[in-house]
């Protein structure tokens, strides 16, 4: 039997649309539990509480990381766990990010998420993640970026990957030449959620080294020369536009 329990941060200032966390088999902390259970024939009452910070259809992985925690959970509890392909396998079957997940740090996932390639020496990048407060479906992204995909101009110069490869101690040095952070999703994102539109260019003015769209939206995330200057950037965004819904500081795992 499975039991969840969400609860949110008492201080938390997620807007509604990014706060509504599914229940029961809906949830994929759930989902996590009863494939585990299943693959390894685990008989257990498993009873989870799920204490939500990341906004719910972010673009933040925040769904996938947590079922991830529930599955290293779990084989953790085992005297006989599962090995890491078949613990990959079953979180596969979750989720095409969520065997990243399993072991969080910069890194170049192929495939459909199940060639993972670590990236080590990624300098600790300060960010500013900054959503609208509007939660966005991956599934409805992928849909309308097929739909565009006939349409779509060539891709700017440069690519994430490009961006990576520049890895050094300064973020500046790693975006120097220009915003080389590219997501094929952000089209598609931008057309089902305009505002987006209005939060790359506040990240920009407020003077990010390089903006991107963070998987499929509707977070926008910033770098920063600093954890300072990002800060400062969080709570000017937070008191003065109101086309940001929902504002955090982070920085990049190294």
């Amino acid at each position: 039997r499975i039991e969840l329990e969400v609860d949110l941060p008492a201080r938390s200032t997620m807007p509604a649309p990014l706060a509504a966390v599914a229940s029961g088999s809906d949830n994929l902390v759930v989902r996590a539990a009863e494939a585990f259970c299943k693959a390894t024939g685990l008989e257990a009452v498993v009873r989870i509480r799920l204490r939500k910070r990341i906004p719910v259809g972010a673009g933040l992985g925040g769904g996938s990381s947590d079922a991830a925690a529930v599955l290293l959970g779990l084989a953790d509890r085992m005297a006989d766990p599962p090995g890491a392909d078949a613990l990959s396998g079953i979180a596969l079957g979750l989720g095409a990010d969520v065997p990243f997940f399993l072991s969080p740090g910069p890194a170049r996932v192929r495939g459909i998420g199940e060639l993972i390639e670590p990236l080590p020496g990624l300098p600790p990048l300060d960010l500013v993640l900054a959503n609208p407060g509007i939660s966005l479906a991956t599934a409805e992204v992928y849909r309308t970026a097929d739909e565009l995909r006939p349409t779509l101009t060539e891709p700017r110069a440069g690519s994430t990957m490009r961006a990576i490869s520049r890895l050094s101690g300064e973020a500046g040095d790693l975006l120097a030449g220009g915003n080389l952070l590219v997501n094929d999703l952000e089209p598609a994102a931008r057309r089902l959620c305009p505002p987006i539109a209005r939060v790359f260019d506040l990240l920009h003015a407020a003077g990010a080294l390089g903006v991107g769209l963070s998987g499929s939206g509707a977070t926008v995330f910033g770098v920063f020369a600093s954890r300072g200057q990002a800060n400062g950037v969080m709570e000017s965004l937070r008191s003065e536009s109101p086309n940001v819904g929902w504002v955090e500081v982070t920085r990049v795992i190294s």
